[in-house]
């Protein structure tokens, strides 16, 4: 301070022809002595001190104060000379509390207040995934309205604090043995201490006598840069500390200034005198305190060989904040008395002084601007400094980081990890969290009567999945996905349906081909052999449109394979009824002709002129047109439809038919059935007829395989699952239709091909002789 008056004092674009005086208190952090300066200089019975051997005799008149250090005495000293409006101005006291203008008027800073730096201090503490964090505080307005903004910021980001308890360098033994307690009990890791130097050194006592160390210790700026901190950490159970700082400052001729003062060319050389027999062991002639067994100063010490942190400029940050207080009151007199060259003669009040200093905006010769917002605060900027332990084991303060308010919200806080250096000297990040974050595929669930970071990860259920960490929900796939193992992502269920490049889509698509075939070449052989009297004796017009109906029931076949569609799915139902009853109504006819022309042979029956060719072409037409009626009436109430069907296979989609109509589609195969069970009862009745003009031992057999077929087929086709239904339905139309086709015409073909001479009229009604 006395080197920025006495600069502006020598300045001629500064107030030039004024000389500013001052009266400087060392209250050494006591809040009684601290108030009854400030009363003592609200009063105005104080002598005003000047760089200058001359003593002014005029009652001072106290334009602004600088100071205090600490918050506590800052606002008891802002709220005893508030009234006055007096500009009140800190280099130190960060309290966000007194950024209260309602409260505290006339208060103004150079130093950011805590409101940024606690934000900043859990922002940081965010960064490095630390959810569970114990927390000291000073039980002063410092450190519990620094605390109480830092644990509103940190809920917000997510993060508990585990403890938080207060401290205060006067406490009993045994409160400062319940805080060892709780630390010790603690399962975090990370200590944040929003505390002073002074409560920080007493505490760092503390701890090195019960070895604390392994903790990670994060620290406000009033002690991450005190030396005197570092010198009390014998056991270096703070190494590794990182913190926040007031920014590094240089202020060009304050080190020559302090390295030249002389305490007895000083004014006000009390306080110097002091300060001299401290750096030096010595004592004055005239100091009280002076005994003969001490070495006498002589006031001509050489400064530039003592090592401390006077003289190492370790506080030349708070130098700079004083400076700038300074220079701030000077510009705000400056502006008033309309200096030029020369200023004028104004009446000079408190409270003018104050509204003039709010509006002030200024360079220091350095380049740093000076201005206070709406709340007398500065702008908001800190280093964030880690504790670095050295070889020779000297502790350096090494930036690692900036925190700067003026910056966007995602760009403020940067750090330089790779140079950090964590507790117990270690490179990797320290971990502190009460529950390891839960993986893909599971979901948090909070431990009763804990803080939310505390946790347990439980799987997510089968068909639910959680595709991030720490997610608190698991949701469901939808029916096109499935959640694999881990279920920790929904996986495109494969589509399933019976194909024609698959093994078992090639095998029945050949069967149904070869089936087709082998009915193509029997009708061909029919058809050259169609006037022997085999293919005459066995109604070769019916024997043509059954061998058709079979064509069509093995082509039929194909329409159930490939991928559904709306017309294929209408299209394989009704053709597969509507064919096997044209099949099955043929067969019937032939069964009916041999049973009429047996009766046909008795005397005096005329049986066969009820059913001739036109009534078997009639009951062919009447049988199948039932089943089409049944087919149209089943697509127009309800057809057929593709259908995806998501519960048979967790993995798969069955791509399948759906009914539509059940009824519709059992009353299909249920007319197929009562015509195969009547055809096979009038088979079974004819089947001993004479001769060998009679096929319905050969209707019976392929009758019994039809029904034998079909009835297996029913439970077969309700108990397959996926394409497997499919393939059952088809197996059973081939295998039928193979029956019929096997059982009624092989026979008639070997005799045609084979056994030619038996191919005759006579061997027909059996009048061959047999051997």
């Amino acid at each position: 301070m006395i080197f920025a008056i006495e600069e502006i004092n020598n300045s001629t674009d500064l107030l030039p022809g004024i000389s500013l005086g001052y009266k400087m208190y060392d209250t050494c952090g006591s809040v009684a002595r601290s108030v009854r300066a400030a009363l003592a200089l609200a009063n105005g019975n104080e002598a005003i001190s000047a760089p200058s051997e001359e003593q002014c005799t005029k009652p001072a008149q106290v334009q602004a104060i600088i100071g205090e250090t600490t918050s506590s005495v800052s606002r008891a000293i802002i709220t005893v000379i508030g009234p006055f409006y007096i500009p009140l101005i800190s280099h130190f006291a960060t309290c966000a509390c007194l950024s209260d203008k309602t409260k505290y008027p006339s208060f103004l800073r150079t130093i950011p207040s805590d409101y940024y730096q606690s934000r900043a201090l859990a922002q940081m503490v965010k960064h490095f995934g630390w959810t569970w964090v114990g927390a000291i505080r000073g039980n002063d307005d410092y450190g519990n309205n620094g605390m109480a903004t830092f644990t509103e910021t940190a809920q917000q980001l997510g993060i508990c604090l585990e403890y938080s308890v207060p401290f205060f360098r006067t406490d009993p033994p045994d409160k400062i043995r319940k805080i060892i307690d709780i630390i010790k009990a603690s399962t975090s890791k990370v200590i944040v201490a929003f505390l002073t130097h002074m409560d920080m050194d007493v505490l760092t006592h503390e701890l090195s006598n019960h070895n604390l160390t392994g903790y990670q210790w994060v620290g406000s700026e009033s002690w991450i840069l005190d030396s005197q901190t570092v010198e009390t950490d014998r056991h270096h159970i703070l190494d590794g500390a990182i913190g926040l700082s007031i920014p590094k400052a240089h202020v060009s001729g304050v080190r020559e200034f302090i390295l030249n003062v002389k305490p007895l060319n000083s004014s006000g050389h009390e306080i110097f005198t002091e300060l001299w027999e401290t750096l030096f062991s010595c004592k004055f002639k005239q100091s009280e305190s002076s005994t003969g067994n001490e070495r006498e100063c002589t006031g001509h010490e050489d400064l530039t060989g003592v090592k401390n942190g006077f003289t190492d400029m370790s506080l030349m940050p708070i130098f700079n904040n004083v400076y700038k207080a300074v220079y701030a009151v000077a510009h705000a007199l400056h502006s008033i008395l309309g200096c030029n060259q020369t200023c004028q003669k104004v009446q000079l009040d408190p409270l003018m002084i104050l509204q003039e200093i709010k509006t002030i905006n200024f360079k220091t010769k350095e380049g740093d601007e000076v201005y206070f917002n709406q709340n007398g605060d500065p702008a908001a900027k800190y280093e964030i400094i880690n504790w670095q332990p050295t070889e020779n084991g000297i502790v350096d303060f090494v930036t690692v980081g900036l925190y700067d308010t003026s910056l966007p919200a995602d760009k403020q806080l940067k750090l330089q990890n790779n140079s950090l250096v964590w507790a117990q000297n270690s490179k990797q990040v320290p971990v502190s969290v009460c529950s390891e974050k839960c993986p893909p595929g599971t979901r948090k669930v909070l431990q009763k009567g804990k803080p939310v970071c505390c946790y347990d990860c439980i799987r997510c259920a089968e068909g639910e999945i959680s595709n991030s960490t720490d997610s608190v929900t698991c949701v469901r796939c939808q029916p096109e996905f499935w959640s694999n193992e881990r279920r920790d992502s929904c996986v495109k269920k494969e589509a399933e349906f019976l194909s024609y490049e698959e093994i078992m889509g090639v095998l029945l698509t050949a069967a149904s081909l070869f089936g087709t075939c082998m009915t193509v070449g029997v009708a061909v052989i029919f058809f050259r052999h169609r006037k022997s009297p085999i293919v005459r004796a066995n109604n070769s017009e019916l024997s043509f449109l059954l061998l058709f109906s079979l064509t069509l029931c093995f082509l039929c076949s194909l329409t159930f394979i490939g991928q559904p569609s709306d017309w294929s799915c209408m299209l394989r139902h009704t053709a597969f009824g509507i064919t096997f009853v044209l099949c099955i109504s043929c067969v019937l006819g032939k069964t009916m002709v041999v049973l009429m022309a047996f009766r046909a042979t008795l005397p005096g029956s005329n049986v066969m002129k009820w059913f001739g060719p036109v009534q078997q072409r009639l009951s062919v037409l009447a049988f199948t047109l039932i089943q089409v009626v049944i087919c149209v009436l089943w697509l127009s109430i309800s057809p057929p439809f593709p259908f995806k069907n998501f519960r048979g296979f967790k993995d798969k989609i069955i791509l399948e038919c759906a009914l539509g109509s059940a009824l519709g589609f059992w009353a299909v195969l249920g007319y197929i059935g009562l015509l195969a069970i009547l055809c096979f009862i009038l088979a079974f009745l004819a089947r001993k007829l004479p001769d060998n003009f009679n096929e319905a031992k050969f209707i019976t057999f392929s009758m019994l395989i039809f029904c034998a077929v079909w009835i297996s087929f029913i439970p077969a086709y309700v108990s397959s699952p996926g394409k497997f239904s499919v393939a059952v339905e088809i197996f059973a139309i081939l295998a039928s239709s193979f029956a019929l086709l096997i059982c009624i015409f092989i026979p008639k073909c070997y005799i045609i091909l084979l056994k030619p001479e038996k191919n005759t009229k006579k061997n027909m009604m059996g009048k061959v002789a047999q051997k």
